[in-house]
């Protein structure tokens, strides 16, 4: 049995056409390393990946994960990287390991979309965050962050964070110090088949921004309407909870 610890930063929509994608978030970064059933580091894997939905990283993917259009435009297409990962993550029975379930759905969604094949056990998971949460037992309803946990657990702060290789590096680090054989994996499967019966909730957008426009007493622009926007569709992944 083989852990496969991965991680994702994605881009978003900044073009001014505002043509509308059925991919929202488009993996432009794959890091993972992969464990023995000793938890040894037995293999690596680091990539970034050119867009074809969103060509243009946006100022805030910028500064964040410090990857710019320039980077990814020399890279490989998502179909050749992940063709690529699934080699990394070879033949051996493996388990997935990841910082909440944000990246394993995002990573469904990229391929999915992209008509590629979803490999067996890819589905199959350990929420690390999950884990580290209840460990350190935060308040009801939250998540650790990756940093915070890192901090928690003394480990040696040696990377930046918001980088998918290092970011996976962290997390299997954490993963050895709360590995038990009581774990047990999950199988994840799309949230949305769930939701068939129940009433589809939106979100008043125009309200939402008309509370901005009557907290700061003036007009929005429609750059700002756009930010807002995307913060929203953002926040809802939970890919950006505190590290």
């Amino acid at each position: 049995m083989n852990y496969i610890v991965y991680d994702l930063e994605f881009n978003h929509q900044y073009s001014k056409d505002n043509k509308v994608s059925n991919l929202t978030f488009e993996i432009i970064q794959i890091g993972a390393v992969k464990l023995n059933n000793k938890l040894e580091i037995v293999s690596t894997f680091n990539r970034l990946i050119k867009p074809t939905v969103h060509t243009e990283i946006h100022p805030f993917i910028k500064d964040l994960t410090q990857i710019t259009t320039e980077m990814v435009n020399s890279e490989k297409h998502f179909s050749d990287v992940y063709n690529d990962f699934i080699k990394f993550i070879g033949n051996k029975e493996f388990t997935v390991c990841i910082w909440g379930t944000s990246d394993i759905k995002e990573l469904l969604k990229n391929v999915k979309f992209h008509n590629l094949k979803e490999i067996d056990d890819l589905r199959k998971y350990i929420d690390v965050q999950n884990l580290a949460s209840k460990y350190i037992k935060t308040p009801k309803g939250t998540k650790v962050g990756l940093k915070t946990a890192i901090e928690f657990f003394n480990l040696p702060i040696e990377k930046e964070f918001h980088d998918a290789f290092n970011d996976a590096y962290y997390t299997a680090q954490i993963f050895k110090k709360l590995y038990t054989s009581k774990i047990k994996s999950s199988i994840y499967n799309n949230p949305y088949s769930k939701r068939i019966s129940e009433p589809k909730q939106k979100v008043d957008t125009k309200g939402l921004l008309r509370q901005f426009e009557k907290m700061y007493n003036r007009k929005l622009s429609e750059e700002e309407n756009k930010m807002i926007k995307l913060a929203y569709n953002m926040g809802r992944t939970n890919q950006f909870l505190k590290k």
